[in-house]
């Protein structure tokens, strides 16, 4: 790589690091959304380009490329200690009362901070550079969350701080973790959009972000952070909490601002009750304010208990909590098939700023637990302040006319059966061709690993749905070009490319199909191995619970699930449909019966240039292998293509073998490319 290539990437990622804390950090943009990107993508072009000039605090590294498999466990340099809780007045002053006690007559101040309600994590940085983040976990040993953090681009990968202040070369910071209510609303209209159980509240969202496999999810959930205190730093001193708050913005953190040094207790409840007031007007939720005694020598002088500090302490806030009557409870049916209660109320005007009129019973067992009953007086509150839920039943105003709420036996919206399988807590609608599922289902059918139908994408899927142009599977066959064209932003090309997409797919393979029909539990190795055995949807529909359970990585459940899925008269209906429109439905030559990969185990990482990613994986089955998402010690190999992924590094902690597209053609020796899709 040429020098003048080399300092100019160097000089694009200084600008994108000082154009993120103008932005993240210091909330004073110079440049326009379109600028920014202008300058992440010449340098992503120009890091393509020179592979060899990645390195992992470069900004085009904040999303690695693919899932990681699990998180590693890391040890804290100090000890995550959590904090003690107060409720009101009173016992703030008590804990006044032990603080003046202990330290013996000394005069002493507070410092009394926003207690931001979100996800304890620890940073460290070694020579200014972000190495590893990690949950508080059992305060001693927490998840390392390193590919998840360093999506959130409040956090720097490189300190920059101000001129005339260093870095510690090693330290270790604590802060917070959150997610705004914009970000946490959206979220919720998504999931409830796709049927799924929503979050309760943004710090259970941002927990349940923290702990996703896949960062590019991670990168899309609009997480942020607060620093708030140093874990331990290695030639750092420094006398105060204030002082250190003033230090870690010069250093290049982002820290809440509103924070003040009270002068005695009375001054800190002063603040306290002011904030109560105005925490309505944060874009994020806080649930109280901690209070910390400012001197760090007055601190240490306090120390601490086996679980929290004797210097610090919580002050939170209640939550507001209305009484309501209960006037229904409805059902609601999400994409996956899971029904869900909803109790309906009288309309609460004013609960924490906004209308209130229903709110998720969650399941039945919530129910039962509770003894929900229509009719009953409730008491609700909005957990985080966002999500209302009910806490309790008024049990002492029951009249006696109040109805239990018996749990559907068949699903509200198709009217088929509704069930609850062994060791789960939700009763699900089992006909995967009922409406509440529909769109998604097609989505999936369609998608990639399926029949790979390009051009039938969410936004299509959504217009034929809503048009009433297809009602199930079968019907993306029948489909006619003339109405495709009525579909918006659809022209006489596109239509046409949708019509051959369709066509083409008619001639999958097997087990692509049985993939696509979305039958609960089947993902695609299953379907392999299925279709290997059976080698038609005709001899796989007819097969009894023995057979199914006897082949090999075919349990009871999963085997139960396909019995139901081909019992199901609609089921037959649509299969026979798509068989009508010409769907190949059996395998002419039954293949896999070549067993030369048989017990090998292979991971793709990377872009490859001769197969596309499925037909890779499909030509490691065919050839009796298996294809993992993820590197284990169990893989065998490892193929690397261009820009491999955090699975190489995985790869190569491990020891598993790492072979290139070249050795991997030498090792499946195809009698035909794959091709790029």
């Amino acid at each position: 790589m040429k020098n003048e290539v080399r300092e100019q990437i160097e000089r694009l990622r200084e600008e994108i690091r000082r154009h993120d804390r103008l932005y993240y950090i210091e909330n004073s943009p110079k440049i326009t959304d379109r600028e920014y990107d202008a300058f992440l993508k010449k340098l992503e072009k120009l890091e393509k380009d020179n592979p060899g000039s990645i390195t992992p605090d470069s900004p085009t590294q904040r999303v690695a490329g693919a899932p990681v498999g699990g998180f590693a466990v890391v040890e804290h340099k100090a000890r995550m200690l959590s904090m003690d809780n107060t409720y009101n007045h009173d016992e703030l002053r008590e804990f006044d009362a032990r603080v003046k006690k202990n330290l013996g007559g000394e005069k002493y101040e507070y410092v009394v901070e926003l207690k931001i309600d979100g996800v304890s994590v620890a940073l460290t940085y070694e020579n200014g550079n972000f190495v590893r983040g990690a949950t508080r976990g059992d305060g001693l040993k927490g998840d390392d969350i390193t590919v998840n953090l360093k999506t959130i681009r409040s956090i720097p990968l490189v300190l920059e701080p101000q001129k005339g202040i260093e870095f510690p070369k090693f330290m270790e910071v604590r802060g917070e973790v959150y997610m705004r209510h914009k970000s946490f609303e959206k979220i919720n209209k998504d999931k409830e959009k796709a049927g799924e159980e929503l979050f309760a509240n943004p710090r259970n969202a941002a927990a349940g972000s923290l702990k996703l496999l896949d960062p590019r999810t991670v990168a899309k959930r609009g997480l942020d952070i607060f620093i708030h205190s140093f874990g331990y730093a290695e030639g750092a001193h420094f006398d105060s909490q204030y002082e250190l708050l003033e230090r870690l913005k010069a250093l290049g953190f982002r820290v809440n601002t509103n924070y003040k040094k009270c002068g005695d207790i009375g001054e800190a409840l002063k603040f306290c009750d002011t904030w109560e007031k105005k925490r309505e007007e944060l874009e994020y939720d806080i649930d109280g304010m901690v209070v910390k005694v400012d001197s760090f020598a007055q601190q240490r002088k306090l120390g601490e208990t086996s679980k929290s500090p004797r210097w610090m302490i919580a002050y939170k806030y209640p939550a507001e909590r209305v009484e309501t009557k209960l006037l229904d409870i409805k059902v609601q049916v999400g994409r996956t098939g899971v029904l869900t209660p909803v109790a309906v109320f009288e309309l609460v005007p004013e609960l924490a700023g906004t209308t209130v009129s229903s709110a998720s019973l969650h399941n039945w067992d919530e129910i039962k637990r509770k003894d929900v009953r229509i009719g009953d007086m409730v008491i609700i509150e909005k957990a985080g302040e966002i999500i209302p839920q009910v806490v309790e039943v008024v049990k002492s105003k029951r009249t006696g006319k109040e109805k239990k709420f018996g749990i559907p036996k068949i699903c509200p919206i198709c009217k088929k059966p509704a069930k609850r399988e062994e060791g789960e807590v939700a009763f699900r609608c089992e006909n995967v061709f009922c409406p509440a599922q529909l769109k998604e289902n097609l989505i999936h059918f369609a998608s990639r690993s399926a029949m790979d139908i390009e051009g039938l994408g969410e936004a299509m899927v959504d217009q034929l749905v809503d048009k009433k142009l297809v009602k199930d599977y079968a019907d993306i066959y029948y489909l006619k070009f003339d109405q495709l064209l009525t579909l918006d932003r659809m022209g006489d090309r596109s239509a046409q490319n949708l019509m051959v997409a369709i066509e083409n797919s008619k001639s999958n393979r097997l087990n692509r199909l049985i993939f696509a029909l979305g039958i609960r539990h089947v993902g695609e190795h299953i379907a392999d191995v299925l279709a290997k055995r059976f080698h038609s949807i005709d001899k796989l529909s007819q097969q009894a619970l023995d057979d199914l359970t006897g082949v090999q990585e075919v349990g009871p459940v999963v085997a139960e699930s396909i019995r139901d899925f081909f019992s199901n008269p609609v089921s037959k209906k649509v299969l026979e449909r798509l068989a009508k429109a010409g769907v190949k439905m059996e395998e002419e030559t039954p293949f896999g019966a070549s067993s030369k990969l048989a017990g090998k185990s292979f991971v793709f990482t990377g872009e490859l240039n001769g197969f596309s990613r499925t037909d890779a994986e499909q030509l490691v089955r065919d050839l009796g292998g298996t294809a993992s998402s993820s590197v284990g010690k169990k893989t065998d190999f490892v193929v690397a293509g261009e820009n491999p992924g955090s699975k190489y590094e995985k790869a190569k902690k491990l020891g598993v073998k790492i072979i290139d597209e070249k050795e991997f053609g030498i090792i499946v020796n195809p009698n035909q490319p794959g091709r790029r899709g």
